[in-house]
């Protein structure tokens, strides 16, 4: 059995809200080796964020988080103390956020914010922080990596923006590379250069790169194994050819029909939709989320739905048999 790097059972984090208590993750589990990229997918609102900063300890004021296992290299996450966490962060784990605009901070220079946190670990002194930070900012693509450092953010446009903060996130060279919709808010051609730098630096530095997105279409070019949620549940995980050739679960069949394939989808032709909405997360509920949006859903979708496992470690939350 392969060695997990990051190892995550029955994750859960609730959150107090006025009509009562928000289940936005429940039970979800996942696991990454290293060298391997594992993609988080689903709609919008479906957990994926929060799975993510649950795993970084960053969950917003208010939020509970709870776990059967949440391990780091076999470190024990949940008992960590703030200070271990701290340590952590940054250093063997870091992070590359959504929307980077908001995540720099646009009264310091590019070059002290890269420099921040390779000093606050003590990997060196503020010559070797400079030298770090101009061979990162050459190593993601970004042209003339000396001047850069004296600019602040908003002189940057979203694309220079996210790849500081991809260079930011390897400063300390990190074991586990967490990127939460890195590509949010760029144009297309954007999108695809900062997905293949991602996938390049993973394989070249050795990551173990989990990346949440809800584009199926950069799932199928970098994945090593992927994880489908739905209304903060994993409703199926496996090697990303197993998902992607032979789904199980309904939602996922789902999602991939509305992918258009180049030279298969006849232009013009509408593409696979699923109808309904997404419940609500506030409440508990045991029976399957999915049901009521479902063209399978019989009786027995009311009731709690176990987890199957194939030989090949692919798994699915259904109670359909397979076909094929």
């Amino acid at each position: 059995m392969r060695q997990a790097l990051l190892d995550v059972r029955r994750l859960s984090v609730r959150i107090p809200v006025e009509a009562g208590t928000l289940h936005a993750v429940r039970d979800a589990s996942l696991a990454i080796g290293r060298g391997e990229t594992l993609c988080v997918v689903g709609e919008s609102g479906c957990g994926k964020s929060l799975t993510s900063l649950a795993i970084m300890g960053l969950l917003p004021p208010g939020a509970v988080r709870s776990a059967e296992l949440l391990s780091f290299d076999g470190e024990d996450l949940l008992r960590a103390p703030r200070s271990r966490m701290r340590a952590l962060r940054g250093n063997r784990m870091a992070m590359i956020f959504q929307e980077p605009m908001t995540s720099l901070n646009p009264a310091w220079t590019i070059g002290e914010q890269l420099a921040e946190p390779f000093l606050h670990h003590g990997k060196g002194d503020r010559r070797q922080a400079r030298d770090r930070a101009v061979e990162l900012l050459e190593r993601v693509g970004i042209t003339a990596a000396a001047s850069r450092l004296v600019q602040y953010p908003h002189e940057l446009s979203g694309g220079l923006r996210q790849r500081v903060m991809i260079a930011m996130a390897l400063m300390c060279g990190p074991e586990l590379l967490l990127a939460d919709e890195p590509t949010t808010a760029l144009d297309v051609t954007i999108q695809a250069e900062i997905l293949r730098l991602l996938a390049r630096l993973q394989r070249e530095m050795g990551l173990a790169l989990l990346l949440v997105t809800h584009d199926l279409g950069v799932v199928a070019a970098v994945a090593t194994r992927v994880a489908v949620m739905y209304a903060g549940e994993v409703v199926e995980e496996g090697p990303a050819e197993a998902v992607f050739g032979a789904p199980r679960h309904p939602y996922t069949q789902g999602l991939l029909r509305c992918i258009p394939i180049p030279g298969e989808t006849p232009r013009g032709q509408p593409l696979g939709t699923i109808p309904g909405s997404v419940p609500s997360l506030v409440g508990g509920f045991e029976s399957c989320a999915f049901r009521d949006r479902c063209p399978h859903a019989r009786a027995a979708c009311a009731e709690p739905v176990a987890e199957r496992m194939d030989a090949a470690g692919h798994r699915w939350r259904c109670i359909l048999e397979p076909s094929g």
